[in-house]
């Protein structure tokens, strides 16, 4: 019985393995096939920092002009965001 547990956990062991590395290499495409997307982020579901904070993920309201999140080149106009930082 022990054998078969020790094959089971194994087993789950490389699945899950797996599975990290499938979905952090989808996560981690080349930037050349992404592009900065401002107005488009709810409320603390922001890429990175602004001018008004230091870091992702503090947006304090959804769709603020000045935060931005990474989206697939081409669609961040079909999204309702613009591609470029609004002016100052």
């Amino acid at each position: 019985m022990k054998n078969r547990q020790a094959l089971i956990a194994a087993a789950l062991a490389t699945v899950c393995a797996a599975t990290g590395t499938v979905a952090s290499a989808a996560q981690d495409k080349p930037a050349a096939e992404k592009e900065k997307c401002y107005g488009i982020a709810k409320a603390g579901q922001n890429d990175c920092a602004t001018g008004t904070h230091g870091c992702s993920n503090q947006a304090k309201t959804d769709n603020m002009a000045g935060e931005w999140k990474f989206v697939a080149k081409g669609t961040c106009e079909k999204a309702g965001g613009k591609t470029a930082a609004p002016a100052k």
